[in-house]
């Protein structure tokens, strides 16, 4: 178990490395010269040029990024550079925000989407197996900045249950804080919720056909046991699920946060990207795949753990 761990950890860093670098060079080749962007309309040669002097983009590339990535291994991501301001301490700010509003999504995700997936699994051909397949197709179909909107017009302006923009803080107040969080949650939330229940639907009504279930029912097993055994056999899919989930929700948590005006790192990537502010786009990159190397490598421990061949895998 320790090599394994130790391998999937090597491969989480050589991931962080790769991405890094190529987020770079990508970042440096789209935004040729940031000052432009910068200055906006005061951008003359003059300023321009000593724009340029001060973030240091008169020098050449190979060595803005040797001091970039040497910052980055200290932890390090320098200033913006929009306000000059260190971006570790910006984002530490904002992430609260994102992390927040993603967590909730994923436990709705996960509780949501269990229980329909395994009602339905256990209960094919019924009307909520046949609901969860039509909310498949139906979900993926909407955009989700659509879908957002609708929760805003229906639970923030009608009914007003919800605030329709901004956020609290929870030390300010916790209530206030889950009303804030909980539409923009949701709405990322559905598109997930409907495909760990098809998928968790899916390894249930596969195990639930196997010789070893048929066995468990005969010794007159409760239901409830047997359906234990079938969720420790589906858990693998439905957990490698989840941890794609929370890749694809910190991206839609982009779109969701401009709806909603939440102050979280998708208002502050919108604006690093108008501003042409490298180091706060590459800074917001390191800090979300660091998220996501660590989702994954948890993911590989607790597969490895539930099914030790996929240790040798």
């Amino acid at each position: 178990m320790l090599s394994f761990t130790l391998k999937r950890l090597l491969s989480g860093v050589i991931l962080l490395f790769a991405v890094a670098t190529g987020t770079f060079f990508l970042a440096h080749a789209a935004i040729p010269d940031p000052t432009l962007g910068l200055l906006g309309s005061a951008a003359t040669p003059e300023a321009q040029a000593a724009l340029a002097q001060k973030i240091g983009t008169d020098r050449p590339l190979l060595v803005q990024f040797g001091d970039w990535i040497g910052g980055m291994l200290r932890g390090d991501f320098g200033d913006s550079w929009k306000n000059f301001q260190p971006i570790g301490k910006q984002i530490a700010l904002k992430l609260p925000v994102t992390l927040s509003v993603v967590t909730v999504s994923i436990l709705l995700s996960a509780v949501l989407g269990g229980v329909l997936g395994v009602v339905a699994g256990l209960r094919p051909n019924t009307w909520i197996d046949r609901a969860v397949k039509a909310g498949s197709v139906i979900l993926f179909a909407l955009p989700g900045f659509w879908v957002a909107l609708v929760l805003v017009m229906t639970f923030a302006v009608q009914l007003k249950w919800f605030p329709a923009v901004g956020y609290t803080q929870p030390s300010q107040s916790v209530g206030g804080w889950l009303q804030s969080i909980t539409l923009p949650a949701i709405a990322l939330a559905l598109g997930a919720i409907v495909m760990i229940a098809e998928q968790l639907r899916n390894a249930i009504m596969q195990a639930d056909r196997q010789d070893y279930v048929r066995t468990l029912r005969s010794r007159g097993l409760p239901q409830w046991r047997v359906v234990i055994h079938l969720l420790r056999n589906a858990a693998p899919a439905s957990l490698t699920i989840l941890a794609l989930m929370f890749v694809g929700l910190l991206s839609g948590a982009i779109v969701v946060e401009q709806i909603f005006a939440l102050p979280g790192i998708g208002a502050m990537t919108q604006g690093a990207s108008q501003n042409g502010d490298i180091p706060m786009l590459l800074g917001i990159t390191v800090i979300t795949v660091i998220f996501v190397v660590i989702v994954n490598f948890l993911l590989d421990i607790l597969l490895g753990w539930i099914n030790p061949k996929a240790r040798v895998k």
